[in-house]
């Protein structure tokens, strides 16, 4: 990642103004670390009033923040289980981009931070490697969602 990329903002006023106030609040969790926080700030809108899109691009977020809490409470096995269902949720999403995120480019980070789990027959034995988790960003535009 460039560094004009690591300065810029997570989200912009405009996506604080346009997206639901959890949605954003999840981002700031998220990106603090504070994965099983995240975890219930997308949880509350999920099971609120968003649409079916909504609903499943914020259940494959769920899934991977509880990955990564997974991770931090020593539970490898149930960490792979999550990225493997944030990865079938974000392919059956079939959008390059949705609430302004960067499909392609959050998963890229989300594999590059978990791709080990899935090498290993039994995660439980292995080391964990040294990884970073996803930084989210939102793209400039906002977009519709339903």
């Amino acid at each position: 990642m460039h560094a004009v990329e690591e300065d810029r903002p997570a989200y912009t006023e405009a996506h604080a103004e346009a997206y639901p106030v959890e949605y954003i609040a999840g981002i700031e969790l998220y990106n603090a670390g504070e994965f099983h926080a995240a975890h219930d700030a997308w949880e509350d809108r999920w099971t609120d009033d968003a649409g079916p899109a909504e609903k499943l691009f914020l259940q494959a977020m769920i899934q991977s923040a509880v990955a990564f809490h997974h991770l931090e409470i020593g539970r490898p096995g149930a960490a792979r289980r999550m990225y493997q269902m944030a990865k079938e949720k974000f392919a059956r999403l079939g959008t390059p981009t949705f609430m302004s995120l960067d499909l392609a480019d959050y998963q890229a980070q989300l594999d590059r931070s978990l791709s080990w789990l899935l090498d290993a027959p039994d995660p439980r034995g292995v080391t964990p490697p040294v990884f970073a988790p996803p930084k989210i960003r939102l793209l400039p535009e906002v977009m519709e969602f339903d």
